[in-house]
């Protein structure tokens, strides 16, 4: 019998800030797996610039794709396939991917397969847990998305709730900016709630009426604003730890609530986090916590492979290749791509 050959694929990512590349076998396995960071860069602006990101992408990702290669040991003629993200994203930084992934593609002759975004954060968790398979539910939330989603089988997903306003990273990333804690907000407010008292301040936890399971953050982030602006009328000083732990509390609760009502109705025996917000230690300790409470199988990536990285890309173009999927060198990127389109 003929030995079934190895699947590696080049996976590139530059939807925001980072540009970067892995080679993935089989869409489980990572053989490399680089990261070239902007943060420091964006920190002092507070938040990131398109145009500037678009740039240092334009520097970088000739290194970080030949670095990727190195070290995985692997050819580009080696390769099976080139994934890329070509959406939703910055429509900037995503050409810059898109357009160098299209030339390699043309120039090597390899197959090239365009990744959706969040298909790529469920997919990190196929790296994580290499037993890990459809169907189960999985909350994605990052600093645009906040998704919960019926992952049906590889490539197919029911949304069972979305946000209907910020994401609930981008609401850490204001936050963070307002209580004085600068960019990146997420990883910051994480640090600061430890020292912090969860119950100090009440702020709310929305409800969506239409939909159980949607979010809405646009309310806790103007809350925490009118909090910060009557304790300076007042000339009163706040606590900025005990604002941080209240306000991922209240992002924590909500995320839980809904994500727990869509494992008890749907009937879930599996639960999966994804997206950069999943690094929060917080969230990961109440859905953990929740699951087992259930009995319910519980997966969530390192934290490397829930911040924007090339293997999520390349493991959802793996699965994508399984099924037959292969784009052109029209490809082109769609900074609104909604999660199953194509």
């Amino acid at each position: 019998m003929e030995e079934r050959k190895d699947t590696l694929i080049l996976g590139i990512e530059t939807s925001c800030d980072e540009t970067a590349a892995a080679v993935v076998k089989n869409g489980r396995e990572i053989l490399s797996n680089v990261i070239s960071s902007q943060i420091d860069t964006h920190t002092l602006y507070g938040g990131v610039v398109p145009e500037i990101a678009s740039r240092k992408h334009i520097e970088r990702i000739n290194q970080v794709v030949r670095e990727a290669l190195a070290q995985s040991g692997t050819e580009l003629c080696g390769l099976s396939a080139i994934g890329v993200t070509y959406g939703p994203g910055l429509v900037g930084p995503l050409l810059v991917g898109v357009s160098f992934a299209k030339a390699l593609s043309f120039a090597s002759g390899v197959k090239l397969v365009g990744v959706h975004h969040i298909e790529g954060h469920i997919a990190a968790n196929y790296i994580e847990d290499p037993n890990l398979e459809p169907p189960f539910l999985c909350l994605v939330v990052s600093g645009g998305h906040t998704h919960l989603v019926n992952v049906r089988d590889y490539g197919e997903y029911e949304i069972l709730g979305r946000t209907m306003d910020d994401a609930a990273g981008e609401a850490f990333d204001k936050v963070a900016r307002a209580i004085g804690l600068g960019y990146p907000g997420g990883p910051k407010i994480d640090v600061a709630a430890k020292a912090g008292n969860p119950e100090a301040v009440h702020f709310p936890r929305a409800k969506v009426a239409e939909n159980a399971y949607d979010f809405s953050f646009s309310g806790l982030k103007s809350a925490v604003l009118n909090y910060l602006n009557s304790c300076q009328m007042k000339g009163e000083e706040y606590n900025q730890a005990d604002v941080a732990a209240s306000f991922q509390a209240a992002v924590v609760d909500v995320l839980t609530e809904h994500s727990i009502r869509a494992v008890r109705e749907t009937g879930a025996k599996t639960f999966a986090l994804a997206g950069g917000v999943a690094s929060n230690s917080a969230l990961r300790e109440s859905l953990e916590k929740a699951c087992a409470g259930l009995g319910v199988r519980f997966c969530v990536p390192q934290p490397v492979l829930c911040t924007d990285n090339g293997a999520m890309i390349a493991a959802a173009a793996y699965f994508e290749l399984q099924k037959g999927a292969e784009s052109g060198l029209d490809l082109n990127a769609i900074p609104n791509l909604k999660l199953g389109e194509r």
